[in-house]
């Protein structure tokens, strides 16, 4: 017979009309391991033309919830919390990249994942990167791979938007690295 062991929450957390409290389904949750990305875009500039040309800015986000979701044609889905500043950059850019992190690059992760963060330009400034040639997003050197994308749907789903996005160019900058996760609310290395 299987033995579970149930979820204990703090005397705050309040059940949802289903019966699982946010704290009940995020304890849940943190014990499913996952590899850790930078999903970045570049935000066109506001004006057409700035005295040293088009500029635009490079915006970055940690995730996790990122997935493999068909091969032929070959797409992956992201899921951005609703309103958040990626989230609303892509409903109107369609272009963006993704990329998987190796486990050196931790602080990477830590830096993409603050709140209140400095601008994002500022957190590129010291990055080693590439420039996507179909996305002009950057692309991390050192990532075990990197994926260039066009959005091709849109769901929304509770407090997040699920992106999915056909892949239109993909790279190995560190194919035999190691890779980042995330278990448990922290961030490990594989094997640890």
């Amino acid at each position: 017979m299987l033995k579970t062991t149930p979820v204990t929450t703090a005397p705050h957390a309040s059940p949802h009309a289903e019966g699982v409290s946010n704290d009940e389904f995020r304890a849940a949750m943190s014990r499913l391991a996952a590899g850790v990305c930078l999903i970045t875009a570049h935000e066109p500039p506001l004006t057409a033309q700035t005295a040293d040309g088009p500029r635009g800015e490079d915006v970055g986000m940690t995730a996790t919830a990122f997935m493999s979701v068909s091969l032929d044609p070959p797409l992956v889905l992201v899921s951005l919390r609703e309103g958040s500043r990626m989230d609303d950059l892509l409903a109107e850019q369609p272009l963006w990249a993704v990329s998987l992190l190796a486990d050196h690059q931790l602080q990477v992760a830590g830096r993409f994942a603050m709140k209140g963060r400095i601008s994002d330009r500022l957190l590129f400034a010291d990055l080693p990167h590439v420039r996507g040639e179909v996305s002009g997003a950057p692309l991390l050197s050192g990532a075990l791979a990197t994926l260039e994308c066009r959005t091709e749907n849109r769901v929304e789903a509770g407090d997040h938007t699920l992106v999915i996005g056909r892949v239109l160019t993909a790279a190995l900058p560190s194919p035999d690295g190691q890779p980042l996760t995330y278990f448990r609310g922290r961030y490990r290395h594989l094997g640890q």
